[in-house]
């Protein structure tokens, strides 16, 4: 499991989602694949997400982020 990156929020699809200022849904999120293993917050089991950023003209905004289940999706951000 990967200690850099902690649990920030969980959300349903498309519900409000503010990272680093921006709401995520409102951007193309790009990634090359790279998994990372983290904990979910509620059960305790691991998880294999991706990695992702979002690439804007003052700044780049990394997170990872995969679906707990069916639509509910858990966010995580760098400590």
């Amino acid at each position: 499991m990967n200690n850099d990156w902690k649990h920030f929020k969980t959300a349903y699809d498309g519900d409000y989602c503010e990272i680093e200022g921006i709401n995520v849904w409102e951007y193309k999120w790009k990634s090359d694949y790279e998994t990372v293993i983290v904990k979910d917050p509620n059960y305790g089991e691991t998880k294999s997400f991706n990695k992702f950023w979002i690439e804007l003209p003052n700044k780049k905004i990394e997170f990872v982020a995969g679906e707990f289940s069916n639509c509910v999706w858990g966010f995580y951000t760098k400590s």
